[in-house]
């Protein structure tokens, strides 16, 4: 079994994946968006790692989406993807290229943001107690994993493997009936997709938020919630087996 950690990887599940939820935040997190009510005009901040392409968000004091192009605002150097990586750990500091309103940006906007979404992504047993909080947290977990999915399954060498075994079409995650994924797979790559009209290949459905939380961290055994039924799976197999697969990685990367 593939069990090393490609830093490559794991940088762009960082920035993508991690990062990526950022949006998420903004739309669950009161916090979040008491904190983007500082930003006087959009600004788009630029992540830029050697091997990697530039990965953008733009913020605005309403909101948080990920960006195609270049922008007005600061960036984030990093010296190679391992620096990336320990960045994102607290163990590194990056490298900023701002003027005073970029400098002002990060420490106000961007770092509170980062803290507040380490908050929810690994949150204390106290925070955990609050069901309020727990359910927020098992959100954005779950976005998280959706967007790392696509990472994973298109960067890492295990990950592509599984691709390469899944034909064409689109495959669902169902977290009870209130949070839907669409993952579309097209030419061996994944890509998460925002159209969820029309009707997947194949469905893997978790019974509700607090069963996908317990197999996601693993408090609970897939395999024991799959004989009780609390996880089910429907449609083309071969597209849940191997998206099974990639997240087993998946879980591999956001534990690292």
């Amino acid at each position: 079994m593939l069990t090393e950690i490609d830093p490559r990887v794991l940088a762009a599940t960082n920035l993508r994946a991690v990062l990526g939820s950022l949006p998420r935040l903004a739309e669950l997190v009161p916090a979040a968006r008491d904190i983007l009510r500082q930003v006087p005009k959009p600004t788009t901040l630029t992540f830029v790692v050697p091997g990697l392409d530039p990965v953008r968000y733009t913020f605005t004091d309403q909101a948080i989406t990920a960006a195609d192009a270049g922008g007005r605002g600061p960036t984030l150097l990093f010296r190679s993807a391992a620096h990336a990586n320990a960045v994102i750990a607290g163990s590194a500091q990056p490298i900023p290229l701002a003027g005073p309103a970029g400098i002002r940006f990060l420490t106000k906007v961007f770092t509170p943001l980062s803290d507040l979404l380490g908050r929810y992504l690994q949150p204390s047993d106290a925070d955990l107690a609050d069901p309020a909080f727990r359910r927020l947290s098992t959100l954005m977990t779950l976005d998280v994993a959706a967007r790392a999915i696509a990472v994973v399954g298109n960067e890492d060498v295990s990950g592509r493997f599984s691709a390469a075994h899944m034909p064409d079409g689109d495959l669902d995650l169902e977290f009870g009936d209130e949070v839907r994924y669409r993952l579309e797979i097209k030419n061996h790559r994944v890509r998460l997709d925002d159209d969820l009209s029309g009707t997947p290949r194949a469905i893997l459905r978790f019974a509700d938020l607090d069963v996908a939380g317990g197999v996601i961290t693993g408090r609970d055994s897939a395999l024991a919630c799959v004989c009780d039924g609390r996880l089910a799976m429907r449609g083309f197999i071969p597209l849940v087996d191997n998206t099974s697969r990639i997240l087993d990685r998946v879980g591999a990367y956001l534990g690292a």
